[in-house]
Parts: structure tokens; sequence; C-alpha cells
């Protein structure tokens, strides 16, 4: 588009040269010599215009000329106030966001089981990415610092006491009792051998062996038969001093200070700070292996799920009317917060980005996008200016002859 607008003004010159001499000859080409005349100066001059914009014309440092790299930072601050006060405003953006079914596009896209799988597939990856990109060892000290700060300092005691109490005030500790009275009369009844020589191998030597097996039967059905007495009374004493026991357990819990001094002492043992860490590593190490398999693995239940509630909610949100103006509502509220509160930060991006652009880039930036258009500016230029000087001609000779 260069050659052929400067192909114009080479045009021009052409005629020009060739009715400058034959006008004295041939009066009509005074009109030729006026219209080329003109179609240079048109060209000329556009060329000009269009070149100071971007550069000097011909190197030539001509005042109020390269006025796009010059004044780069400027029209970039510019471009960004006007973004951000003509597009940014809350009104502009609400007016946009009211009008726009948000709830219900989403909706329709999610309901797609291939949109849905996309978007399973995209969370998974980014989770995972989060997952890997996560110290273990600043998860360890999270995990370890959070569990010694709400399990390990505590007191166990009281709570714990308060929690056996209602327990047992609720009689709620009943089937627990009940599944070990069941389990140790089927033990019993599973391990008769158990008892043999419990009770005889105590006994002197020279005790008769039947009166020695006849103590060791003895020992073995007076327990099976007490168990069983046991277990087939809710009333048993046994029961009660079982109910007696823990009641106490539960008091003591609350306020004696050696039965909290010794269950604060076992959990000390148990829980000590090697273990913590341990138990720490442990629990992260296996909770990130098994979330990377399961994000990994597009048939894991996870991701399965995943795309299933994905799913779901678009088909609320697709059917929905009252969700759609919620969730329409909701996002419209927080766009305009956001907004509102950051316009001039999202704006300064435009500013700051022109600012670290080199000037001859943007300038070269700038003079491509509007690419032809400003050719087509001096080729119009050498079009109006042939018009106008074979108007002024025309209208010369015809007032001044």
């Amino acid at each position: 588009m260069k050659a052929v607008a400067l192909g114009a003004l080479l045009a021009m010159a052409v005629l020009f040269a060739i009715a400058f001499p034959l006008q004295a000859d041939i009066p009509a080409m005074a009109y030729v010599r006026a219209a080329a005349e003109g179609g240079m100066v048109g060209a000329l001059a556009d060329w000009f215009a269009v070149t100071a914009l971007f550069r000097h014309p011909m190197g030539i440092p001509i005042p109020h000329t390269a006025i796009i790299p010059r004044r780069k930072d400027e029209i970039g601050r510019n471009l960004g106030e006007f973004v951000e006060t003509e597009f940014l405003r809350a009104d502009v953006v609400r007016d946009k966001l009211e009008s726009t079914p948000i709830a219900a596009r989403v909706g329709e896209w999610l309901d797609d089981p291939d949109n849905a799988r996309r978007v399973a597939a995209e969370a998974a990856a980014a989770a995972a990415g989060v997952l890997r990109a996560l110290s273990d060892d600043d998860v360890r000290d999270v995990i370890e610092s959070l569990a010694r700060e709400h399990l390990i300092e505590p007191d166990w005691g009281p709570p714990l006491g308060e929690r056996l109490e209602r327990v047992v005030d609720s009689d709620s500790h009943r089937p627990a009792v009940d599944l070990a009275i069941d389990t140790v009369s089927a033990w019993l009844h599973a391990n008769r051998a158990s008892f043999a020589g419990l009770v005889s191998r105590r006994l002197p030597s020279w005790v008769p062996r039947v009166a020695l097996r006849l103590v060791d039967d003895t020992v073995y059905n007076e327990a099976v038969a007490f168990v069983d007495k046991v277990r087939a009374d809710p009333d048993h004493q046994a029961r009660h001093a079982i109910d007696g026991y823990l009641s106490r357990l539960a008091e003591n819990l609350q306020s004696d200070p050696a039965t909290i001094g010794r269950l604060e002492d076992a959990k000390s043992s148990l829980f000590d700070s090697p273990r913590i860490r341990s138990l720490a590593a442990d629990a992260w190490g296996t909770a990130k292996a098994g979330l990377l398999a399961a994000l990994a693995d597009e048939d894991s239940d996870l991701r399965h799920r995943a795309t299933e509630t994905l799913g779901g909610i678009g088909a609320r949100l697709r059917t929905d009317d009252a969700l759609q103006r919620r969730v329409d509502s909701w996002v419209t509220d927080a766009v305009v917060f956001v907004v509102e509160r950051h316009r001039h930060d999202i704006a300064s991006v435009i500013t700051e980005t022109v600012e670290r652009w080199d000037a001859e880039d943007t300038t070269r930036k700038i003079e491509l996008m509007v690419g032809r258009d400003l050719q087509y500016i001096r080729l119009n230029g050498t079009v109006i200016g042939a018009l106008a000087g074979l108007l002024i001609h025309t209208i010369a000779h015809a007032v001044l002859g």
C-alpha cells in the first residue's frame, strides 16, 4: 500500500511534467497541470501528516512530529484513564451483566457431559499442580502445629469426663457393655483349653490329678456361668458395678487432679514430639498420594463424582429460574464490587504495559494495527488534492480569465 500511494504521487509528478510545457500550446493541459499540481501537494501533505504521527519525516526533528513515540507514556495513561472512566464504571458493568443470562449460559454449557468432564479434568489438573507445589515439610509442620494446638496441648480429662458422664447418664454405654460381655462369653466358650492348669499348676504336687482337673473345670465353669448370668440379666450386680466405676471415672476425670495428671502423662508419652511429626508425615503422605492418584485417574470415584456434581449444577442452573436469578445477582454484585474497588488497578495494566514498551516497538505496533488505512489517507489526499487543484484553476480561469 505504501508503494501504491507512492505510485500515485509519481503519477501526478509525471502528469505535471507532461502538462506543464504543453499548456502554452494546448490550453486544456492547464487543467491537467493544475490537477497534477494539487494532487502532488495533497499527496505530500498527507505523507507528511501520516509520517509525523510515527516518526520524524526524512529523519529531520521537525517540531510536533514523531508524536506517538514522543508521547507514548502519555497515550498509555490517557488510554488507561479512558477505559477506567468510561468502561469500568459500576453502572456500565452492572447494566451489561444484568442484560446477560450468565447462570443460564453456564448451566447450559455445564449440562453437556463432555463439558462437565473437561471442567473436572481441568480442576483435577489444577488441584494436582497445587498439591505437587506444596512443600511437604511445610505441610507437615502445619499438621503438627494444628495437632499440637488443638489435640495435644488442651487437657483431655475434663472434656472426656463430661462426655463420659453424659453417656452414662443416658445409658448410651449399655450397647458397649453388652458387646464386651458377649465378646468375653464367646472367648470363654471357644477357649476352654486356656483354663487347663490355670489354677492347678499352683497347687502342691501331692494333690491328685483328678482333683487338679476338677479345680480347673470348676474355675472354668464358674467363669462361664458368671458371664452368662451377667449377659442374661440386665440388672445384674456386675453391670451396676460397671456403671458405678464409669460414673466415678467420669467425675474423677473432671475434678480429681491425680486422675487428670495420670491421663495427661499417658497422653504425653503416647504423643511425644517425634511421634507427632511421624504421624503428621504419614498422614500427609498418605493423603497426598491418594489424592494425586484419584485426581490423575479418569475412572476414579473422585473424578466421576466431580463430573456428576458439575453436571447436576449445570442442569439446575439451566432449569431453575430462581437459582439463575440468585447466581446472576451474586455474580453481578461481586464483579461490580471488584470493579468499584479495583478499577484503577485494572486500568493501570494498560498504562504500565504501554510504559514498558519500547518507543520504536510501540510505534511499529500501532502503525501495523492501523495498517492499510494510513496509505489510503495518502491516496485520498492525492485524489482530493487533484480535484481541489482542478476546481481552483477552473474557478480562477472563469473569474479572472
